[in-house]
């Protein structure tokens, strides 16, 4: 058994545990009014993952130094990465983060596509010395300059930020090309612990069957898209086949090198997804070229009961569904 799927099978198992076993389950208990009672259940669960993870790194502090941290688009890896560093600080382990996009190539060196334009999710767009370098000299306890990249000039800058990494730091990275060995190949990979973040698991529901992540995850894109880019549903939807196919060729294929999966699925995001994103798909036009994916993901969400604006209301402001709706605090 693979590892995505061991750590579906305990979704599910914990799902059936609770008594929710499909989507017909799912909206009785809503229709009971015990929707606040699920998303206080679904967060103690997320929390007891985030700790539990913590844990391990925790245990292995005497050799592990970095953490690095992938996913596909839309899976939650903002907010856990944010949860999972502030259960270390519990722990007494104080995270730093780098940004993995500091360390891209000068606009110059950027791989192209098979269409001549710029590939900037290929692992050549990266500046894989560079990265290995500065990792290798933190862990040896040197202090090194983390370069900042100007992306409106395509270039790297230096700006006299520096980080040397204490007794009880560890550096915590998150990107595209995380989970994959070429990218810290000069490394002792014994030195980092991976996490791989998706949200793996739905429900099946009715004659129906609920069952696609990637419908999950594109619908958390919309909705977030929409809210803090002002970019349009329609927009997101032509866009999303070209993500998709970045994570099938950077992301997916390394899927099981991470030493843990952490599945951001909980049982009431469509239920809340449903109330955000309704809307916005209701308003693309029967002309747009987007309008069939539309109208698949209003029929994919048609026997979905909507989270009441109450319930909307009791969502924790540390969940990663406030990464998506807003409200977010951290």
């Amino acid at each position: 058994m693979t590892k995505i799927e061991a750590a579906r099978d305990e979704y599910r198992n914990w799902c059936t545990a609770m008594g929710i076993c499909d989507l017909n389950d799912l909206n009785k208990v809503l229709e009971e009014g015990r929707g606040i009672e699920l998303i206080n259940l679904c967060e103690a669960r997320q929390e007891r993952k985030y700790a539990g993870i913590a844990n391990q790194i925790y245990f292995l502090r005497d050799h592990v130094r970095i953490v690095m941290i992938s996913g596909p688009s839309s899976s939650g890896k903002t907010s856990s990465s944010l949860r999972i560093a502030q259960q270390c600080r519990v722990l007494g382990i104080t995270p730093k983060v780098v940004e993995m996009d500091n360390y891209f190539r000068n606009r110059e060196f950027t791989p192209r596509d098979e269409k001549g334009e710029y590939d900037f999710e290929a692992l050549g767009a990266m500046d894989i010395e560079l990265l290995d370098e500065h990792l290798n000299r933190l862990l040896n306890g040197e202090e090194v300059e983390i370069p900042k990249f100007d992306f409106a000039k395509g270039e790297r800058t230096w700006t006299g930020n520096t980080m040397k990494l204490g007794d009880n730091d560890i550096l915590f990275m998150e990107g595209i090309h995380a989970l994959n060995p070429a990218l810290t190949s000069a490394v002792d990979q014994h030195r980092i612990f991976r996490i791989y973040i998706s949200a793996l698991s739905a429900l099946p529901g009715g004659e129906k069957v609920h069952n696609s992540t990637t419908d999950k995850r594109l619908l958390r894109r919309i909705v977030r898209d929409n809210r803090t880019r002002g970019t349009g549903p329609e927009e997101t939807i032509l866009r999303w086949p070209s993500v998709r196919a970045g994570e099938t060729k950077n992301i997916f294929p390394f899927e099981e090198n991470a030493d843990v999966m952490f599945n951001s699925s909980t049982l009431y995001d469509l239920p809340l997804l449903k109330y955000f994103a309704e809307p916005l798909l209701e308003s693309i036009k029967e002309s747009s070229p987007a309008y069939g994916k539309a109208s698949r993901l209003l029929e994919f969400l048609e026997a979905v009961k909507a989270l009441k604006p109450k319930e909307i209301a009791a969502v924790p402001p540390t969940s990663i569904m406030r990464e998506f709706i807003g409200g977010q605090t951290l």
